[in-house]
């Protein structure tokens, strides 16, 4: 890295004007909807909280990183952070303007109607104004259109996921010019032929780099070939391309790997929990949200659930059990009882099929799922989420971690009442460690591949699980 003053930063792009741009005509645009829509002169909207949104649209957009590149994420993922700023938005422009007249100044006070019309069309103008950049970019790009030619030096796997990922993500406006790699043919991996072919040496890349025949050029060797990198860089430093050195991280078992930075110093995170900034608070409102919904059209529901286990069995309504929480500390998990027994020792047995321990009512509750609604009373409190890996009995955790590499990992994030692991066929009795191996195989991927719609996604498989009564007893 050279002297401590060395530093990696981010590059502003013009497209971040033309999106504040964008934004700012959406803001307004969805102002002047709801204008039309409703009598202007009830509703309280007016130039000054037009104006007043979009320069607070503008500076809640910079602690949401609403502008930065987006290249290579998912269009819901831009859309999500564009609703989180929109949302944050209108109650702090409304708040201002109260502020205001408070103070005595005149200003005017948005109506509820006024404001859910705003949110509602400005939302669908600035997710209308992102979508139309791709599609144009998409389109541009396909013709020819602002097109950059890139090479690979290196046939390998890495390589090949490179290409792969940029063959996918057609608005980063790239095209493969081919791989590079000294070694023999008999020693480099086959080119899938969708992806590129292997063009030539490694010096004969570095000849038409100096010729100006390509634009970018990605290192893809292993971190070990680091005086070869060096060799190469010295090399490529006579021409004009733009070089990327793609660090092989892949070689360890990554879970939700993100690049930070310290100060200008790049670090790579292995282990890390993926609902930090804006996809946490995202999470977090969508727990809130959702979870008092679901309370509020079950109460009558779980009160008559809460009468029928205290009349059909001696004990508890509740049943309150030790499981890991996040970061693998400790949190008393909800669930309407439905056994004779509380558990909640250092050996704790696991229900299994026409388990004798089950209430009159215990065995219809744990095969539709009711028994778990209590835990909505974890999601409020945030020691669980709607979505994530479900909680094991505190003892249940001390044994497998013994036994299943990476275990804990999946303690990463907050658990969930539900999670992809139920919704793929590994839900219920884990009576084999295969079964509980394959639990934690999804749990991870849950956690690497994070988004808010695959959430929503898993909400809405969860529904048809519990319907079809798959391994719950």
């Amino acid at each position: 890295m050279g002297g401590s003053g060395q530093r990696i930063r981010q590059r502003n792009s013009l497209l971040g004007v033309l999106y504040r741009g964008l934004d700012a005509a959406a803001i307004l645009g969805g102002c002047g909807v709801a204008c039309a829509v409703t009598d202007r002169r009830m509703t309280g909207l007016s130039p000054l909280a037009a104006a007043g949104a979009v320069i607070l649209f503008t500076l809640l957009a910079e602690l949401t990183s609403l502008y930065r590149k987006w290249q290579g994420a998912a269009a819901e993922r831009e859309v999500g952070c564009v609703l989180l700023t929109w949302a944050l938005t209108l109650p702090a422009t409304q708040a201002i303007l109260l502020g205001l007249n408070w103070f005595g100044e005149s200003a005017p006070e948005v109506r509820p109607l006024a404001l859910a019309i705003w949110f509602l069309a400005g939302f669908g103008l600035l997710a209308l104004a992102r979508l139309s950049v791709r599609a144009m970019q998409r389109l541009l790009r396909s013709k020819g259109i602002n097109t950059r030619g890139f090479a690979i030096i290196g046939v390998n796997e890495l390589g090949i996921q490179l290409a792969r990922n940029v063959e996918q993500t057609p608005q980063l406006g790239l095209k493969l010019v081919g791989f590079f790699d000294d070694r023999p043919a008999s020693r480099i991996p086959d080119v899938p032929a969708e992806l590129g072919r292997h063009v030539g040496t490694i010096g004969e890349l570095v000849e038409r780099a100096r010729a100006g025949e390509v634009d970018r050029i990605y290192i893809t060797l292993p971190m070990r070939a680091e005086e070869r990198i060096r060799r190469l860089l010295a090399e490529l430093s006579d021409s004009t391309a733009s070089v990327h050195i793609v660090p092989d991280f892949f070689v360890f078992e990554l879970l939700h790997s993100c690049w930070t930075d310290i100060g200008g110093l790049p670090v790579v995170s292995v282990f890390d929990n993926p609902f930090y900034g804006v996809d946490g608070v995202m999470k977090r409102i969508t727990d809130l949200v959702l979870a008092s919904l679901i309370l509020a059209v079950l109460a009558g529901p779980m009160s008559l659930i809460a009468l029928l286990v205290k009349l059909t069995s001696r004990g508890p309504v509740f049943f309150r059990q030790r499981r890991y929480g996040m970061d693998g500390k400790e949190i008393k998990v909800w669930k309407f009882r439905s056994m004779r027994v509380c558990d909640d020792g250092p050996v704790v047995a696991q229900a299994t099929k026409n388990d004798s321990r089950l209430t009159p009512i215990g065995g219809f509750l744990r095969r539709t799922s009711l028994d778990e609604l209590p835990q909505l009373f974890n999601v409020l409190s945030g020691s669980m989420s709607l979505v994530g890996p479900r909680p094991h009995a505190s003892a249940h955790n001390e044994d497998y971690r013994r036994r299943i590499r990476g275990y804990m990992l999946r303690h990463k994030v907050k658990p969930g009442i539900t999670g992809l692991a139920q919704v793929s066929g590994w839900r219920g009795e884990t009576d084999t460690l295969f079964k509980m191996e394959k639990r934690i195989e999804f749990d991870h991927r849950y956690i690497r591949e994070w988004s808010w719609w695959n959430d929503l996604t898993i909400l809405a498989r969860t529904a048809l699980t519990v319907l079809r009564h798959e391994n719950a007893y």
